[in-house]
């Protein structure tokens, strides 16, 4: 697995308030909007920050950490293949990740899954077929 980020996910509380903060007040350009739950924008060559609506946060990566539960934020790792979604997560286990989820077959088309790093920071490994997801493979 090569080091890199592919997105940065940030789990906020009011998306509306996110977009116009960085859209409308810092002037950067929405790459993806789907109004109600995600902003995606890129932040560098093959790099991109992803505004997330705490709900749909919730309901894939877990429980935010308000006390207990996960930090809000995931970083990612795309790949091209389903097969490096499966290494990578097989890597990340062998590596001793305190957690590693089984991928599976998402909604909006991908294949993911995740791990936690030693800190409990959760990682995505997903192949992401859409545009987005091919703008950050190297």
């Amino acid at each position: 697995m090569d080091p890199r980020v592919s997105f940065i996910t940030l789990a906020v509380p009011d998306l509306d308030a996110a977009r116009a903060f960085y859209v409308d007040g810092l002037g950067w350009e929405a790459a993806l909007e789907v109004e109600g739950d995600v902003l995606m924008i890129k932040v560098g060559d093959k790099l991109v920050l992803s505004l997330w609506a705490e709900a749909g946060f919730e309901g894939e990566v877990g429980p935010i950490r308000r006390g207990d539960g996960q930090v809000p934020v995931t970083l990612s790792h795309n790949v091209p293949t389903r097969e490096e979604v499966d290494a990578a997560l097989e890597l990340a286990r062998a590596a001793g990740a305190s957690y590693v989820g089984e991928p599976e077959e998402r909604e909006w088309g991908g294949y993911t899954g995740y791990f936690a790093d030693p800190a409990g920071f959760r990682w995505e490994v997903a192949t992401n077929p859409g545009p987005i997801g091919q703008a950050v493979l190297p």
